[in-house]
């Protein structure tokens, strides 16, 4: 693992009335930056990456809350927007450049992020973990509970997420949702279990882990 001074710089701002996370990764060494999910107030935004060389634009998903101000920011970094094929939000696909799958990898100057599709809270969520395990985990998973779903089959497919992908992470990985505070995985790991153990039948909704 990389010395403190060698990680990738995560910079973070709460925008928009909701409020949801907007990320900035820095390489400290070519000072190579991207943003991750430009919801809103794009003076904010601007202030993450001051100083950096923007080279991409990444989304973990297409809930407007996420991609408000993407066009704007898009115009004004020049850079090509990375982000998974979908189905998006109500069924579209966006505009990307690069479209992004389970295990590719993103280029951050001297540093490198690992994708992983996630999908539950929508089709198209994907997940960006840092090489020492901070991972942008968007609406996949909060402290409390998983994303919120639509459908019963969207839950379902959330319980297949938690199984096969959360659980696979380690305990020192620490989570950055898409609104509220990060966390240890390690922290929750139980809780999460015991939540995949019960029935929860036809559900669908906000769920809690001890729900």
């Amino acid at each position: 693992m990389p010395g403190d001074e060698a990680k990738l710089v995560l910079r973070t701002r709460a925008v928009g009335p909701w409020p949801v996370n907007a990320y900035a990764l820095v390489c400290p060494l070519t000072r190579q930056s991207v943003l991750i999910d430009p919801g809103a107030e794009p003076e904010s935004l601007l202030e993450m990456l001051v100083d950096t060389h923007p080279v991409g634009i990444l989304i973990t998903h297409t809930h407007p809350d996420h991609i408000g101000v993407l066009h704007e920011m898009r115009a004004q970094l020049k850079v090509p927007v990375m982000a998974h094929g979908g189905p998006g939000y109500a069924g579209t696909s966006m505009d990307a450049d690069t479209w992004l799958r389970q295990g590719d990898l993103v280029r951050v100057g001297k540093h490198t992020l690992r994708v992983y599709h996630t999908p539950g809270h929508i089709p198209d969520m994907i997940c960006f973990a840092l090489g020492d395990w901070r991972i942008i985990v968007g609406d996949t998973i909060f402290e409390g509970g998983p994303g919120k779903t639509w459908s019963t089959e969207d839950f379902r497919t959330t319980l297949q997420t938690l199984r096969e992908t959360i659980l696979a992470w380690p305990d020192e990985a620490i989570c950055y949702p898409g609104h509220g505070s990060p966390f240890c995985l390690g922290d929750q790991r139980a809780a999460i279990e015991a939540f995949l153990s019960k029935d929860h039948g036809d559900f669908f909704g906000d769920a809690t882990w001890d729900r």
